[in-house]
């Protein structure tokens, strides 16, 4: 089965999902993903901390007996009401029909809301402690928009270890080894910045609360819900949240984001990547908002420094795969970005007003006027285009 001993008292017992094209039916999962759970075991009581996805629920089951034998799990703590951690609660409660299942007040709500199992709940509070035995306790902490209303953390205090619900998780499966010390993680990283910016990246400012409350908490262990259990790398890690919370750019590179029905836009696109790499900025992305999946772009925009988005007129509108991009920017508060537009037309000049519109939604103001083509660039309008790019470049020093 896939049981790992993390420590003495935990042992993991997650899954890996290697099928699911999409986490939640959105976002591409080129290496898969974990649904991680585990086992605390103390002096007189076992506590199962957050479950797996409901079809993995009997792997589970499987793994809990084999640790435990003809012992029960007597908790099963709810650190996140998400369906991939608390699918299999309906399952776990058949086949341990006295396990007490502990969350806040919002969680035992949501269980019930979603599973219909009212009984045999404890529902704790902010700093709360629960017993797992001598010298052994399990305490609650919240951390509310973590990214949903109920979220918490778990800490054991014995070891010294934070359950920390989606906090500090990943994309990507566990390849047979489960802490980050047994591990090439390198891979882990960009999905980190990927899983960040898409599912987390509107609730920048809860983060932040989250990440101060957790301050002076000596952290040995990080048990997230997604990806490596984290030890060795622990710094990196809360580091990496910590900036991306704070919408800090991760370096000086710029994001070029085009969309372009028969190649006029893009010309505008490359002209600015070219004179950019000409003053001197190596690290240029350049995505095709037509091909590129939204959550590529959206991790880059919550890498880069800098942005250029150029983008034709459609329906006397924005062209739709760049008003997704700029939407996500919105939705998600991106701000601390230096940002740069450019439109095209063939009769109607809509496409910079839209993006405008959308940039002050976030706060960002260009860094130049934008540059407008009609019909096809001409060869001054590929030059304001290599302009443009010139003068966000100096700005990034």
């Amino acid at each position: 089965m896939n049981t790992h001993r993390i420590s003495d008292n935990i042992h993991y017992i997650g899954v890996n999902d290697r099928t699911t094209e999409r986490f939640e039916t959105l976002w591409p999962l080129p290496y898969g993903v974990s649904y991680n759970s585990y086992l605390v075991t103390g002096s007189d009581k076992a506590a199962i901390i957050d479950g797996v996805e409901v079809s993995h629920a009997l792997q589970q089951i499987d793994a809990i007996t084999e640790i435990l034998g003809d012992r029960k799990p007597d908790y099963l703590v709810i650190n996140h009401m998400e369906p991939d951690h608390s699918g299999a609660i309906r399952i776990l409660r058949q086949a341990f029909p006295d396990i007490i299942i502990v969350g806040n007040a919002q969680t035992i709500a949501m269980v019930n809301g979603y599973y219909g199992v009212a009984d045999n709940t404890l529902i704790v509070k902010d700093g709360d402690t629960l017993s797992l035995g001598e010298d052994s306790s399990l305490k609650f902490l919240l951390t509310p928009m973590v990214h949903w209303p109920e979220t918490m953390v778990t800490y054991f205090d014995k070891e010294k270890t934070l359950f920390s619900g989606d906090a500090f998780g990943c994309f990507g499966a566990l390849n047979g080894a489960v802490i980050d010390s047994d591990m090439d993680t390198a891979v882990y990283f960009p999905e980190m910045i990927r899983y960040y910016s898409n599912i987390v990246g509107k609730y920048g400012q809860f983060v932040q609360r989250a990440l101060k409350k957790l301050e002076g908490v000596e952290i040995s262990t990080i048990c997230s819900t997604h990806g490596p259990v984290w030890r060795q790398q622990i710094s990196k890690v809360v580091d990496l949240y910590d900036r991306l919370s704070r919408y800090e750019p991760l370096d000086n590179g710029v994001t070029i984001v085009y969309g372009s029905m028969y190649g006029n836009t893009e010309r505008m696109a490359e002209a600015a990547a070219q004179a950019l790499a000409e003053a001197g900025i190596k690290n240029i992305v350049v995505r095709n908002a037509s091909k590129t999946d939204l959550s590529y772009i959206i991790a880059d925009l919550f890498t880069h420094a800098g942005v250029i988005i150029a983008a034709p007129t459609y329906s006397d509108g924005l062209f739709p795969p760049v008003d997704a991009v700029m939407t996500a920017m919105s939705v998600r508060g991106l701000k601390n970005r230096r940002i740069a537009i450019m439109g095209s037309h063939t009769w109607a000049p809509m496409a910079i007003k839209k993006m405008s519109a959308h940039l002050e939604a976030c706060g960002l103001e260009p860094i130049t006027e934008p540059v407008a083509a009609k019909q096809a660039p001409s060869a001054d309008i590929l030059a304001k285009c290599r302009e443009l790019a010139a003068s966000l470049a100096a700005t990034l020093g």
